[in-house]
């Protein structure tokens, strides 16, 4: 069994603002516990946009509940009233986190069966320590680019198992690859991405660099699970199809978060054009294998320019800060 820090900050949270509460004789003081629970999140923003919410709603929520309890008595109808116009109205305004502590901010002035100054007070009272103490809990967030930088090496080990193996195959003309890398490694994006994402949140200075590396990775794998299919269908037996195998294997030997994708466009517009002055098709199968070669060539350099847009816009925005 593992206890995440989470866990420990909502522990932590939740025992100060209930001992706080009680402290101050307040009343329905474990209700401040469970707004703290409520407010704590993955990420500081939003815990302060958690926050936001649930206080905006309770003010709400207490301004309806006071006006109609007053005027129409503390009756289950009235109380079903007040839901049926508070819960719209958060909806409307984007509030819909502070349903919970509204309606349990509401079920106090209902249980008391009576509204004034003092249990305004102590409800206001509630929501701060619940609020603040998570508040106050979440700026702790633990530093995880020592795991980001692990997603993007296994990423990157992924890519360059990928390319040999079309390599291979392209000189071979077989493989035993049971493809295991393609799997994980769209696993590894989509949890690298929510990571990067996470980080990003709780560092508003992070520029998420880490991010954008992991989606220009995503766009690149698509590039590589479709000319998967095309490579297959290429003749391995003709010389374009080592050519391929050769400039595979150097870009497998390049893959590395630095910016090298123009040197390889060169190449591949030299392959373009080496294609292209070959001898004219003269069966079906060589049209084929012609149309599938130029058809790998517009993909790789799709491939190659989505890595070096990336750099281009990273050393735009380092050259503005600067």
């Amino acid at each position: 069994m593992k206890i995440g820090y989470r866990t420990i900050k909502t522990a932590i949270g939740t025992g100060l603002s209930i001992g706080v509460a009680q402290w101050l004789g307040l009343e329905f003081y474990a209700s401040a516990g469970i707004i703290t629970i409520l407010c704590i999140k993955t990420t500081k923003k939003r815990s302060y946009r958690s926050a936001w919410e649930r206080v905006f709603a309770c003010l709400i929520g207490m301004v309806l509940a006071a006006v109609l309890f007053e005027l129409l008595g503390y009756y289950p109808w009235t109380m079903a009233l007040i839901l049926l116009l508070l819960i719209p109205i958060d909806v409307y305004l984007k509030i819909t986190e502070g349903i919970i502590t509204s309606t349990v901010i509401i079920l106090h002035f209902y249980t008391l069966k009576q509204v004034n100054a003092e249990i305004i007070w102590n409800e206001l009272a509630l929501i701060v320590i619940g609020v603040g103490f998570a508040l106050l809990v979440n700026l702790y967030m633990p530093n995880v680019e020592k795991d980001l930088k692990k997603y993007q090496c296994k990423i990157e080990q992924n890519f360059k198992k990928i390319m040999n193996e079309i390599s291979n195959y392209l000189r071979e003309g077989d493989s035993d690859w049971d493809g295991r890398e393609i799997m994980e490694t769209a696993q590894l994006l989509k949890e690298a991405k929510t990571l990067a994402l996470r980080e990003m949140e709780n560092h508003p200075q992070d520029k998420g660099d880490y991010f954008r590396y992991f989606e220009m990775r995503e766009r690149q794998f698509e590039i590589l699970e479709r000319i998967l299919p095309l490579v297959s269908s290429l003749d391995v037996c003709c010389t374009q199809g080592r050519i391929i195998a050769g400039f595979m294997d150097r870009l497998a030997d390049a893959i590395h978060p630095g910016n090298t994708a123009n040197i390889y466009l060169e190449e591949l517009e030299e392959m373009r054009k080496g294609f292209k002055q070959s001898p004219l098709p003269t069966n079906r199968q060589e049209f084929e294998t012609r149309a599938a070669l130029f058809h790998f060539v517009k993909e790789m350099k799709r491939y190659l320019m989505i890595k070096r847009d990336l750099a281009k816009d990273i050393r735009k925005e380092k050259e503005k800060r600067s």
